[in-house]
């Protein structure tokens, strides 16, 4: 079956020839990836942070007294992929719970499947609004976009950054990107009083966008809302200052990648966006950007940090484990059904503590309520520029 990655028994890494006679002693756990594909690079750190946490977690004893097993679904970042690997890991795998999937569209597919398969999914880096929004076994450990933009663009004119007008510039063939630059970013401008122009679109397969970027220097905005992945994020700032335009560039966290500095150089620098993760903000935070860093580098992958989506997948490990623990879950495939739907039971008024903070509640939309950390770019590196507390839920 196309794009179908076998089992992986995390930590131990016992072959899949193994597996069945596992079983009985694991609590099972789905995890749906991307590991090829246009998100393999925002999307392979996240399996590395899902790995920490279960090495950290059975190496203290597991869960239960029983070790968590992880079985993957690589979706190559196809959303229809979302759904197949959904459905074998619930039917055929008999997993408790899923992790993942990576991406809103993937996730808007594939909660489809766990609503009707009655089992608790929890997508690591969807973050367009209104994803798990009634649904009742769709969950994420996340702040949408439209929530930390508006925090991004409040801060500016708290903070007396010229703000009056601006331009919106977004990659029309990205889902996240085209979603944020049609809609999210002109309401959230308009309600904030900042006066924009028409979003103008580029597509990440031609991406050549000299005219585009020059219609933006022309109207010489004191903002640009860029909408746009890492790469062509970086693609994007690189234009725009190859033609001298000299404002500010914004973004929200769909380009808040620990690389970007790298990614932009010199042209990056005064760039902000907004990230649901700081490394320093507890030595628990640090510490895991650290392991990230480390584990990364072992595995061949260039990361200068933790993502905020390596962060919630990192955190989603450790709010299931606390989800198994207070059912007493024991991953008894007699018991399937009502240890699935006790888990979703449980999650409902959970307080829970991560690296992304403390006493993480969730909102009726099943989103998670998270701080938001205004970033600067700064000769390639982050600088907080501002920070916003978790809303009370």
């Amino acid at each position: 079956m196309k794009n179908i990655r076998l089992p992986i028994v995390a930590v131990s890494m016992i072959a899949l020839s193994l597996a069945p006679a596992l079983a009985e002693g694991t609590i099972k756990l789905g995890n749906i990836v991307v590991g090829a594909g246009v998100l393999k690079g925002p999307g392979e750190p996240s399996i590395a942070a899902v790995d920490i946490a279960v090495e950290k977690i059975n190496a203290a004893g597991g869960v239960n007294g029983k070790k968590i097993e992880i079985i993957r679904f690589d979706t190559g970042s196809d959303a229809k992929q979302a759904s197949v690997g959904a459905r074998k890991l619930i039917q055929d795998d008999n997993v408790l719970a899923v992790i993942g999937p990576f991406s809103s569209g993937e996730s808007a597919v594939a909660l489809n499947d766990a609503e009707r398969m009655k089992t608790l999914m929890m997508p690591t880096s969807a973050s367009a609004p209104g994803v798990t929004e009634g649904r009742r076994y769709g969950w994420r450990l996340t702040a949408d976009e439209a929530t930390q933009f508006g925090r991004l663009i409040k801060s500016l004119k708290t903070n007396g950054v010229k703000s009056d007008t601006a331009e919106i510039i977004y990659i029309s063939d990205e889902v996240v990107s085209n979603s944020a630059g049609t809609k999210l970013y002109p309401e959230l401008l308009d309600a904030a009083g900042v006066k924009h122009g028409a979003p103008i679109a580029v597509q990440y397969k031609s991406f050549d966008m000299s005219a585009q970027a020059a219609k933006i220097v022309q109207s010489n905005p004191d903002l640009v809302a860029l909408a746009a992945l890492p790469d062509s994020a970086s693609k994007v700032v690189k234009e725009l200052r190859r033609q001298g335009y000299k404002g500010r560039i914004i973004g929200s966290q769909i380009f808040a990648d620990p690389n970007i500095g790298e990614l932009m150089g010199a042209d990056g620098d005064g760039t902000m966006f907004v990230a649901g993760f700081w490394k320093n903000q507890s030595p628990e935070a640090k510490a895991f950007d650290d392991k990230l860093i480390e584990t990364t580098k072992a595995r061949g992958i260039h990361r200068l940090g933790a993502h905020h989506a390596d962060a919630q997948a990192y955190d989603t490990v450790f709010l299931v484990k606390q989800l198994l623990e207070k059912t007493g879950a024991t991953g008894d495939p007699a018991k399937l059904a009502t240890e699935r739907e006790a888990l979703v039971n449980a999650i409902d008024g959970i307080r829970f503590n991560g690296v992304l903070g403390t006493n993480i509640c969730f909102k009726s939309t099943h989103d998670a309520e998270l701080p938001g950390y205004i970033i600067e770019l700064k000769g390639g590196a982050w600088n907080k520029f501002d920070a916003v507390p978790a809303n009370a839920c």
